[in-house]
């Protein structure tokens, strides 16, 4: 009976993790803190963003999960960067050789990721958004708040339709995810 209850557990608490999730009070999107360096782009600040949709993808190139994202991320941002939705993927290592630079371009070249990818070696971006998985994607809305949360892989659709509501395109047509 104890084995049963805490399988459930598990099960419950892995459930809870991985669920999108909205804040009941918008917050105020972190500065891109303590960033190593940029690729794929000039430094970006949160108030240079404002009045554009902003992703922000936690992300690390030895993470399975992480891999399976990056293709979704790389559609929205060919889909909508036209349409003022700027994607910023926050690379932070977990393992040593995570942090090597000439690694973390090769893995931006493998997986054609062409937005914005910001090195967060000593998690000072992460620590700023109390993050603690990969992946996770952050919407932030044209004034500058956090208004969606997703955990792990999954949620595409509702991850996409989100995007599209908060570009004001609501009935668009998906592309096929």
């Amino acid at each position: 009976m104890l084995r049963r209850m805490l399988a459930v557990l598990c099960l419950f608490l892995t459930l809870a993790a991985c669920a999108p999730s909205s804040y009941a009070e918008p917050q105020t999107a972190p500065e891109f803190a303590g960033i190593k360096r940029w690729i794929n782009s000039a430094p970006l600040t949160m108030a240079q963003l404002r009045g554009k949709v902003v992703l922000v993808e936690f992300w690390t190139f030895e993470c399975g999960n992480c891999l399976n994202v990056v293709p979704h991320v790389n559609a929205w941002h060919r889909q909508y960067a036209k349409d003022s939705l700027v994607v910023v993927g926050v690379h932070t290592p977990e393992y040593e050789s995570e942090k090597v630079d000439a690694n973390v371009d090769a893995a931006v070249k493998r997986l054609r990721i062409e937005y914005a990818v910001a090195q967060d070696n000593d998690y000072r971006t992460w620590d700023a958004y109390a993050n603690r998985y990969w992946p996770v994607l952050y919407l932030i809305d044209r004034d500058g708040r956090v208004v969606y949360r997703h955990i792990g892989e999954g949620g595409y659709a509702d991850t996409e339709a989100r995007i599209r509501a908060l570009l004001g395109d609501a009935t668009a047509t998906a592309p096929d995810a």
